[in-house]
C-alpha cells in the first residue's frame, strides 16, 4: 500500500490523532494492510504471530469457542474498532477467531511487539490506548452481565435497541437497520439457539413490531420495542 494512503488511514483514527507527522510516518513503516471478503477468517487467538488490528472498513464478528466446540459471538467489530491481542499479552487459554460479516473489509495491523515499542515511546498514545481498550472491555463485561441476568426475549430486545441506536436510520420512531447478521449470528450474540432466535423474531413480525430480512431490519416504533 502507498505510504501516503497508510498515513491518512491512521490519521483518520482517534487513537493516532495526537501523534506528530514524523511519528505517524514511523507508524506507517511498521503497519500492515489487508483486505478480505465476506466469510473469510482473518484472525485466530492461537496465532504464533500476535497482532493488534484496526478495522478501517466493514464489519467483523469475534467468535469465542468453548471446550465443547460451542460458538458465541463475543463482539461485533465496526469501523474504527480495535481487536486482536488488546491486553498486549498472548492468552494461551482463549480460543477465538475473527470472521468477516460485510461484503468486504479493510484492516490495518501491527505486530504486537512493534506496537508495544511504539506505546513505550509515546506515553500520550499509551494513555489513549488504555482508555479505549478499558471502555471496550467494560462494554463487553456489561454485555455478559445482561446475558446472565435476563431471558432470551429481553436479551434480543436489548440487542436490537443497541444496534438501532448505533447504526440505525431513524425517522420519527421508525428505525431501519442495514442487516449484515444472519439469524444464527443473532442467536450466538444473545446466547440462545437459532430456533429460539427465529421464533422470537417471527413473534415480533407477527405483532407488527419489526420486519426482518437479509438486507434490513425495520423497527416500526423503537419506543415500543
Amino acid at each position: 500500500m502507498d505510504e501516503d494512503l497508510k498515513y491518512w488511514y491512521l490519521r483518520d483514527h482517534k487513537l493516532f490523532r495526537t501523534l506528530s507527522f514524523k511519528q505517524m510516518k514511523q507508524l506507517c513503516i511498521i503497519m500492515g494492510f489487508k483486505e478480505a471478503k465476506k466469510g473469510e477468517i482473518i484472525y485466530f487467538s492461537s496465532s504464533d504471530v500476535p497482532r493488534i488490528f484496526v478495522l478501517k472498513k466493514g464489519n467483523i464478528k469475534i467468535v469465542a469457542v468453548d471446550e465443547d466446540g460451542n460458538e458465541t459471538i463475543k463482539d461485533i467489530i465496526k469501523k474504527g474498532d480495535l481487536f486482536g491481542e488488546l491486553t498486549l499479552e498472548t492468552d494461551g487459554e482463549s480460543n477465538e477467531y475473527a470472521k468477516v460479516l460485510s461484503d468486504d473489509v479493510a484492516i490495518c495491523s501491527f505486530l504486537l511487539s512493534d506496537f508495544e515499542e511504539v506505546l513505550l515511546k509515546n506515553p500520550g498514545l499509551a494513555l489513549s490506548y488504555t482508555k479505549i481498550v478499558g471502555l471496550k472491555m467494560k462494554r463487553i463485561k456489561n454485555s455478559y452481565s445482561n446475558l446472565i441476568s435476563k431471558d432470551a426475549k429481553t436479551r434480543l430486545v436489548l440487542f436490537l435497541k443497541d444496534w438501532a441506536e448505533k447504526e440505525g436510520t431513524q425517522t420519527g420512531n421508525k428505525v431501519i437497520i442495514e442487516n449484515y447478521l444472519t439469524q444464527t449470528d443473532i442467536a450466538q450474540i444473545i446466547c440462545t439457539s437459532r430456533q429460539t432466535a427465529t421464533q422470537l423474531l417471527n413473534e415480533m413480525e407477527a405483532k407488527g413490531t419489526l420486519l426482518y430480512n437479509r438486507k434490513e431490519i425495520i423497527i416500526a416504533d423503537i419506543t415500543t420495542l
